[in-house]
């Protein structure tokens, strides 16, 4: 690991520098992601922001979203500027597997490598990590690290703030997580002091539905909804003919677990759907129910205790089963 003063001397010149985040990026994923690529395109450094697939239309008006860079669009672009960077940050993972293919390719570059990121278990693939679990948001983290380890505050202007606050509000629901404490308001208090115009970020990530996701969402909670009060467990399945009929595009399936999350007694819900390639499980829970530890143990994922994500290589009939045969073994702390 390189220290903070070592850092701060290689940053002090221009450097080709890479930001890169997780598979499918969500609000923290870019909002982390381009408010670092914001700070640091005013030190002079030459900065490309690689995301390994597409990402919600909703996340497009972020100050700088058209200099994105989409992997799978874009394989040898992408290759070339991984190989020829001198500076890697890894924003909001902290596993090169959560980053596909492009993955091996980090692995493999020979430039510093920086994680920005607050999930447990990081593996040891980075040269500096600025982590912690405890953050709301690995946006959150990127403030505190113009701010604090960079003693950069100056720099963090209107589309810094805009980046940030999207991050830590998504990442934090809206300021509802037991995440969210009084030093996570009092950064977003500066944020908006600072430019970010935080009833225009609401309206454009949450009052920014396709019709499709709205038709969709009432086909969820009206036929596909399965409460089993006996573990006080609510689930949503959804096969890969139902997305394909709603036309369902990158984003529109987001937040929809919290929906049965939100029913009265509920502890545990679940948002089971049959991918191309898997099955793909998102897990809510309330309290100090471990989701993650269901998505470790049993289905190749993790994440936070609260919200958590898997996926399973069974069919999507044989990956509901198997996750309603695991609720016994939790029914103790579900009905507490």
């Amino acid at each position: 690991m390189i220290s903070i003063s070592e850092l701060k001397t290689v940053l002090a010149t221009p450097q080709k520098i890479v930001i890169t985040t997780h598979h499918k990026p969500d609000g923290d994923a870019m909002g982390s992601s381009l408010g670092l690529y914001a700070y640091l395109i005013q030190k002079g450094h030459h900065v490309s922001v690689i995301t390994p697939t597409d990402y919600p239309d909703f996340l497009h008006w972020l100050p700088n979203n058209s200099d994105v860079i989409i992997y799978t669009e874009a394989e040898e672009k992408s290759i070339e500027l991984v190989n020829q960077a001198d500076l890697i940050f890894c924003c909001d993972f902290n596993t090169l597997s959560r980053i596909n293919e492009l993955g091996e390719h980090i692995r493999q570059a020979s430039g510093l490598k920086l994680m920005i990121d607050h999930h447990l278990e990081p593996e040891d693939f980075d040269d500096y990590r600025h982590w912690n679990i405890n953050a709301c948001a690995a946006a959150q983290l990127v403030y505190d690290f113009i701010l604090n380890e960079l003693n950069d505050g100056e720099l963090i202007n209107k589309d810094v703030a805009t980046c940030l606050y999207t991050g830590i509000m998504t990442d934090s629901g809206s300021f509802r997580f037991p995440s969210a404490t009084s030093a996570v308001y009092r950064i977003a208090a500066d944020l908006i002091d600072l430019g970010a115009e935080h009833w225009r970020i609401h309206q454009l990530v949450y009052d920014n539905a396709s019709e499709n996701r709205l038709r969709f969402l009432g086909h969820c909670l009206s036929n596909k909804l399965e409460v089993i009060r006996e573990f006080n467990t609510a689930i949503i399945t959804v096969t890969a003919e139902e997305l394909k009929s709603y036309n369902i595009a990158t984003g529109d399936t987001e937040g929809i677990v919290n929906y049965a999350l939100s029913i009265n007694g509920i502890k545990l819900a679940a948002f089971i759907i049959e991918r191309t390639d898997k099955v793909k499980l998102s897990l809510r829970s309330t309290g100090d129910f471990p989701a993650n530890e269901i998505c470790k143990k049993y289905f190749n994922g993790g994440g936070h205790r609260n919200a958590a994500g898997g996926a399973s290589d069974k069919n999507l009939v044989d990956t509901i089963a198997e996750f309603k045969s695991i609720l016994p073994e939790y029914k103790t702390q579900l009905l507490q």
